[in-house]
């Protein structure tokens, strides 16, 4: 610990280097689970509707995207997205499209299992006042499903946070590649991982307090 220059920790290393990977991280967090929550709704009201024809290829989606890792689809839709449309779409836009991909199949589980908790009776209530499928779900079934499921949402949000940083195989510039390119730039490589590695455990740990906290009160509310 000797060897450690701690005049490298000051603003200039934030405000050149961390605040625009920091920027980049929680835009990539708040799209990707916006996007993969509506997503992972349709997914799991796909494998609810008891029709195979819409079971089937969302059970193979979820189930294939939840056995292969986040980095190699990250690699594969930055590599294979140009090819495929003709043009380079960016290291932001890979990643973009890739976070909400790939979370779609974890929210979707959420969102399945939140809906599964809200009692039959619930479905037969609203079937009895002539609800369609459509309208039962959005006017009964879902709100009270997202009140259950808001904490393992927002669990699973903390999780994605962390996992931007594996956009760094693609050169996209987050939270994480700030701080390399800062020990880079000064030779305090050892220095920018430690700070980096605080960082995230502090935003982390605080997030996930707060979940704890809602998920306290709603159960109080219950």
């Amino acid at each position: 610990m000797t060897g450690l220059d701690f005049s490298f920790y000051n603003w200039d290393l934030i405000s050149n280097f961390v605040l625009k990977g920091l920027y980049f991280s929680v835009m990539l967090t708040v799209v990707a689970t916006i996007g993969g929550v509506l997503f992972g709704t349709v997914l799991a009201l796909m494998r609810l509707s008891g029709k195979k024809w819409l079971d089937v290829p969302a059970t193979i989606y979820v189930n294939g995207m939840r056995s292969i890792p986040l980095v190699m689809v990250i690699l594969w839709v930055f590599l294979l997205a140009p090819a495929l449309i003709g043009r380079p779409i960016g290291a932001e836009v890979s990643a973009v499209i890739t976070f909400i991909a790939f979370e779609a199949a974890y929210f979707s589980e959420i969102m399945r299992a939140g809906i599964q908790s809200i009692s039959r009776g619930q479905v037969f209530a609203g079937q009895a006042l002539g609800m369609t499928y459509g309208q039962n779900m959005k006017l009964v079934i879902l709100p009270q499903a997202f009140r259950n499921m808001l904490p393992v949402l927002l669990t699973q949000t903390i999780i994605l946070f962390q996992d931007t940083s594996l956009v760094y195989a693609i050169g996209a510039y987050d939270m994480l590649k700030g701080f390399e390119v800062a020990g880079k730039n000064f030779g305090r490589p050892i220095e920018a991982y430690l700070a980096a590695a605080v960082l995230y455990f502090v935003m982390c740990y605080a997030l996930s307090w707060g979940v704890k906290r809602l998920h306290k009160k709603i159960a109080i509310i219950r």
